[in-house]
Parts: structure tokens; sequence; C-alpha cells
């Protein structure tokens, strides 16, 4: 019998960022076919406040408490039976279903990729989320050279990868933000706009040959401009008003993650082609002060939990 503990950033009850607190909880153990990553660092995403404010995401068993958190990064210390590829002492960044806000996490040896050299822990650890998501959503609308985007909540971490990527495609880019955030999407490659009252006719004025498709970030108002621009509702994809979808017309995020993809957006990382910047790092015993700043969901960047 393991009684090996760890720390972890958990819940024992559904409700606001005040029930995340740091607990000792048994040490997850690789089995065959996994390994185990001492944790360094662990993205926080609104999908990890959700489950904390009681949405069950789909394929998730189990009671409470339970560990938030679906990205990581950090070190192999253990390796299951058949494993081949995957070393103890490796650096890897990789995905989970939750789990994440821990020291240790165990995940199939095919969820995770190695670290670059030079990617530093905080980029590692939450790069996932946002450089997946991103491909799939611009996989889904079919985003190719010539079109023009409107990304809502461009400046978020899928925004922020989705704006580049785009680019990287031949696409001119219209990204909705609060102003202080309209020069770090120039940087970007972005074109920005406002929010607010008047919104469409503004984006009408930064594309007078029409927009081709909307990757909605923000929902409300700005899935309401993504119908009055874009004629074509198969090329509306939302990130948040998944129940308002189907009757809509308009797409979700389709797909899975997968290591390979990460490991494509690792390496342009490490080349200096893509950009992912942290705004705000948090010891895991500040895991509710994370959660109350993505809350917020305003601010540039990804915010990251410090495990060790």
């Amino acid at each position: 019998m393991n009684d090996e503990i760890m720390r972890a950033a958990a819940f024992a009850e559904f409700g606001g960022p005040e029930v995340l607190r740091v607990m000792e909880l048994p040490a997850p153990q690789a089995g065959p076919g996994q390994v185990r990553v001492r944790v360094r660092t662990a993205g926080v995403q609104p999908f990890d406040a959700a489950v904390r404010a009681g949405w069950t995401p789909p394929g998730v068993t189990g009671g409470l408490p339970r560990i938030p958190g679906n990205e990581f990064a950090g070190v192999v210390d253990q390796v299951g039976e058949g494993v081949t590829g995957v070393t103890a002492g490796a650096e890897v960044l990789g995905f989970s279903l939750l789990r994440c806000y821990a020291e240790y996490v165990v995940v199939d040896a095919g969820d995770v990729t190695p670290k670059p050299a030079s990617m530093p822990w905080e980029v590692a650890g939450s790069l996932t989320a946002g450089a997946q998501t991103a491909e799939l959503a611009l996989d889904g609308l079919a985003v190719t050279e010539g079109d023009t985007l409107l990304v809502h909540a461009a400046a978020g971490a899928v925004g922020t990868v989705a704006v580049q990527v785009a680019g990287m495609r031949g696409a001119t880019v219209i990204g909705t933000a609060r102003e202080e955030n309209h020069a770090y999407l120039r940087d970007l490659g972005a074109i920005p706009v406002a929010y607010g009252a008047g919104l469409a006719d503004r984006v009408r004025a930064l594309a007078p040959g029409g927009v081709d498709a909307a990757l909605d970030g923000a929902g409300g108002d700005a899935l309401e401009v993504s119908l009055e621009l874009v004629k074509d509702r198969d090329r509306i994809l939302t990130l948040v008003e998944h129940d308002k979808a189907a009757e809509l017309g308009i797409k979700v995020t389709r797909g899975t993650r997968s290591a390979e993809r990460l490991a494509r957006y690792a390496a342009l990382y490490a080349e200096g082609r893509l950009k992912f910047p942290v705004r705000g790092t948090y010891p895991l015993e500040r895991a509710a002060d994370a959660h109350r700043e993505i809350e917020t969901r305003h601010g540039a960047g990804k915010i990251v939990i410090t495990v060790s």
C-alpha cells in the first residue's frame, strides 16, 4: 500500500475562489503506459474556475475533493511499465483532464512532449490550452490565406495564439480588446478595435471587404456582432456560448488535444516565431487569488501557478 502524500490546491465543496485551498492528498503512482511528473508550473484557465464553481466536464468521474488544472510542465520522476521514449529526469510539458494544481500528476506517456531548453517553465506549463484550442478553432473555421478574421477577446491566451496563427496562414485579423491592450494586439499582428456600442460599425470600417469568419472568446454582445457581420454561420465559432451554438447554427471547438500539436507550438515558441506572454504567477498557496484574477477576464497573457 502506498502512503506517499503530496500537496495540491483543491476544493472539497463547490463555490467561489475561497473554496480552493492547499490540501495534503495521496500522491498518484504511474501505472502501465503512464508517467508521473513532478509539476513545476500549471496554467490557469476560465475552464478551471467553472470546474471549481460546480461544472463537471464530460469524462470526469469521482467525488470531492477535486484538483483543478489541465495543463502543466515539470520533470518526469516515474515511468510505468511498457513506456518507451520517455525517461525519468526528462523535462516535459503536457495536459490532463484536471489534477494539475498539484506536486505530482500522472498521465499517459503520449500526453507529454519534451520542453525546449530555452522555454521558461511558466510558459511551458501554460501553453497547451491556448495553443491547442486556437488551432482547433481555426481549423474548424477553415481560416486560410486572404480571409478576414474577427477575434473577440483577442488579448486572452487563446486569442493571443489565434491572432498569430491566423496571420501565419495569410489571414487579416481584427481583434477586439480593451484599449489598454491595443498596443499588445498590434505587436501580435492584429488590427485592434475597442469593445462597446458601435463595434459592428467600427469593424466594417476596418474591413470594407467584409468579415469572412469570427472566433468568439467573449460571448454576449460580441457574439451578436459576429452574427451581424459574418454571412456564413458555419464560419462563426464560439468558445463560451456553448448552450446557444446549436440553435444559432454556429460552431464550437471539436477535436482532441495531442502531444504532436503541442510539440509544434513549443517549437514555434523556441524558434521565436510565437509570442506567448505570462502576465502573472501565483504560488500554489495562492491558487484562489489566481482564480480571482482569471475571473476578471481582463489583461493580456497567461496566469500561471508555480508549484515547485
